[in-house]
């Protein structure tokens, strides 16, 4: 097949796709007829809070007076494993407020008692399917947009993020509260104090919230809500949540955090075995965060560091596009929604591409500020960092700034702008350097299965280059039966945002899809569902349109069980046209045009039992050559405080590449995690590469001595084989680092 014909026959498949994808939306849209994305309770359900004189010891008891005579809000509403009817156990909710906290009280009542607890491990934000949970999304402004959400397991470990519109979420924002439980043999209790300064809310004398409560029975499968939402949603779609009535909060205040840090950091390096370089650094410094308002908040970050932040992962990419390695850094995770423009593809911003290298290692940082203001009507925010110059990583001293602009259209629509700019002084040998981005983006919901984002970004550079643009578009519909997708994108040869991420350039992107969420009467009494589908995902050169890449995944199995084990099957037929060559690990991929199909099985067993297994299998045609992958993952909890877990892909190539090579590659990850208590944890885990010929160890200590102040003592060390050209040969190359640090939180 010429290159011409491959190109035309994969246009025909891109719009027979994009034609079933029409299709399948439209049939979409007559079985939400059906009724079961129902409308919001009118009137809602209510809740009315007690106003207490006293201050709560938070015990995870509900022993105090005040608990017995608060009012009582029961009834929940069933999601899954069936939408509807009555839930296994139901759970009681109390509401109590004094002038300094709101007191939240839960209790879970289980037949089991204490051996139903579903708890793998004590991790703080763990994962919302996988453990037993109970929580609240809050609404103060009763814009049933925004919503702040605090959530904890039967051991107490705390979960909390913040949300707008059921689509962007804040899931590394950490707040300021506490919570204790304990287990019974009727089931588990849930005491939380959350002070009124982690809250924002009007100023006014007695107010009405939106509220709700979400509860997670994970050995039943079974997750219900106090007031009834579908399953196609989240609980934190605040229009179908009920009101918490007639509170009174004391008046917003000055509302001041501060968080000083002390730290050294003991720094070796080695090559062979014998040390070259030792580096002993005191630093001090911390952040403040300023709540002006109920709606501005002012964060302001001095000699930044970020030696607790989990260490990057290591990867072996099997494709021709960048990896996005996910932000880990707490300062840049807060709020990064309202920065987030683009997907995991295509990113104006990305923070990563501060105070952090190509290769990641870390670059100081001077401070930084940002500004964050957010109302019914509109939403603002503003961030400027200053880097300071690094021998080390050979970069010079750097401004970023970046300005974001966002209004509330109607009930559920935004549009907005955004504006970044890297300027990088003039060393070691490179000039000072310009660049700029400006975008515009937009959320739709056009009805609530149905959602439109879009953007729009132009890049611009001082020197030669990196004046274009990208333009995204995805459109989603999302309903108790259906799930499709319509993403197009373009990245044109200039687009450089030099503050930014694109998985490639010179691209036009086509990436369809759907899938049937099915539960026929006929299914066997351990499945949930079945969710049969397809994907098809299409790249063309932009600067020509000439076809580039296609990959069409058919998954005709997709089952998932009650308890959540899930088992999956997929086809996976790919067309490229390789105009230019490129390696992946190491082997080097000659120009062509390749067709090749793969087929990939994969097994999740029950996460939330003590032990559990992920397994993924692909194989088949590869480029010229083959490739079979196995990936793995075995974790053990014998209890929460004792989670240990390896993970490990194996990628074996035949013939192969311009050489036609052959080999075998590994990568292997074992972890543990020894816990106190939620708040005190000791975590550890060795990577070894061996494409990369790279081993990764990383230990740490972390001890939360009061809410948000911590104790962190840090190990760091990182070896690979490096080929010295003068002397020809391999070293070995290793970096230490030893990190004591202590932080302590004081909010006024």
């Amino acid at each position: 097949m010429t290159k011409q014909k491959l190109g035309r026959f994969c246009n025909w498949v891109t719009r027979i796709v994009n034609a079933l994808i029409v299709t399948a939306l439209l049939w979409g849209v007559a079985c939400a007829q059906d009724g079961t994305v129902f409308q919001p309770e009118n009137p809602p359900k209510e809740i009315t809070g007690l106003k207490i004189a006293e201050n709560l010891l938070i015990n995870g008891r509900l022993d105090e007076p005040a608990w017995q005579i608060a009012k009582l809000a029961s009834g929940f509403f069933r999601q899954f494993p069936d939408q509807g009817g009555r839930v296994a156990f139901d759970t009681e909710v109390y509401v109590l407020y004094n002038s300094r906290n709101l007191y939240l009280g839960f209790f879970c009542p289980d037949s089991l008692g204490k051996k139903a607890v579903r708890v793998p491990d004590l991790i703080r934000d763990f994962d919302f399917f996988n453990y037993d949970l109970v929580g609240v999304s809050i609404d103060p402004f009763l814009d049933k947009r925004n919503a702040i959400a605090f959530q904890t397991n039967p051991y107490g470990a705390q979960r909390d993020l913040l949300c707008f519109d059921d689509t962007f979420f804040d899931r590394e924002w950490d707040g300021f509260w506490k919570v204790r439980t304990t287990r019974t043999d009727s089931g588990w209790v849930a005491e939380m104090q959350i002070p009124w300064a982690t809250l924002r809310y009007p100023n006014a004398k007695q107010q009405d919230w939106g509220i709700q409560f979400v509860r997670r029975t994970r050995r039943l499968g079974e997750q219900s809500s106090w007031s009834p939402f579908p399953r196609a949603f989240t609980a934190y779609r605040m229009t179908y949540a009920g009101l918490l009535k007639g509170i009174e909060p004391p008046a917003p205040s000055v509302n001041v955090r501060m968080q000083p840090y002390l730290l050294t950091d003991y720094k070796r390096n080695f090559v062979n075995g014998r040390q070259t370089a030792e580096v002993f650094a005191p630093k001090l410094g911390g952040e403040i965060k300023w709540a002006i308002t109920p709606h501005t908040v002012l964060d302001l970050t001095i000699n930044t560091d970020f030696a607790q932040a989990d260490v990057d992962r290591q990867v072996q990419n099997l494709t021709r596009f960048s990896v996005l390695f996910p932000e880990r850094r707490q300062f840049f995770l807060e709020n990064a929604t309202l920065f987030n423009l683009g997907d995991d593809f295509n990113q104006p911003f990305f923070s990563r591409k501060i105070g952090l290298s190509d290769a990641g290692t870390p670059i100081p940082l001077d401070a930084g500020l940002r500004l964050v203001s957010r109302n019914l009507k509109q939403n603002f925010a503003g961030l400027f960092v200053r880097q300071r110059k690094s021998d080390e990583t050979q970069t010079a001293t750097t401004h970023f700034g970046v300005l974001r602009y966002s209004r509330n259209v109607g009930k559920q629509n935004r549009f907005g702008g955004m504006v970044t700019v890297n300027s990088s002084e003039a060393a070691f040998g490179k000039p000072a350097v310009t660049n700029a981005t400006f975008s515009v983006d937009g959320f739709v919901r056009i009805k609530d299965p149905f959602s439109w984002n879009f953007m729009v970004t132009k890049s611009q550079t001082s020197t030669a280059g990196g004046d274009g643009f990208t333009a995204l578009s995805k459109f989603i519909f999302s309903n108790n039966n259906w799930y499709a997708f319509l993403i197009q994108s373009i990245i044109t040869k200039d687009y450089n945002p030099r503050m930014g991420f694109v998985y490639g350039s010179n691209l036009i992107n086509n990436n369809t899809g759907v899938y049937r969420i099915t539960r026929p009467r006929w299914k066997p009494k351990f499945m949930r569902q079945m969710d049969p589908g397809f994907y098809f995902d299409a790249y063309h050169r932009a600067s020509d349109g000439k076809f580039q890449q296609a990959e069409l995944t058919l998954f005709p199995i997709w089952i998932i069980a009650n308890r959540g084990n899930r088992f999956t099957g997929n086809v996976i037929p790919t067309w490229q046209v390789v105009d230019q060559a490129f390696p992946i690990v190491g082997i080097n991929i000659p120009t062509g045009k390749y067709y090749y199909t793969r087929y990939r099985f994969s097994y999740d067993s029950d996460l939330s039992r003590a032990f559990s297994v992920k397994t993924q299998t692909e194989f088949g045609s590869f480029y010229d050559g083959r490739l079979a992958t196995l990936q793995g993952e075995v974790r053990f909890s014998p209890l929460p405080n004792v989670s240990a877990k390896v993970s490990y892909q194996r990628n074996r190539f035949r013939d192969v590449g311009e050489n036609e090579e052959s080999m075998v590659t590994h990568l292997i990850t074992p972890e543990i995690r020894l816990s106190l208590n939620p708040r005190v944890q000791l975590t550890s885990f060795f990577q070894h590469n061996s494409v990369a010929t790279r081993d990764i160890w990383n230990i740490r200590f972390a001890w939360e001595f009061q809410p948000l102040s911590f104790l962190y003592l840090v190990y760091n060390s990182n070896s690979s084989q490096q080929y010295t050209t003068s002397l020809q040969r391999f070293d070995t190359v290793r970096n230490e680092q030893s990190i004591a640090k202590i932080t302590y939180l004081k909010q006024f």
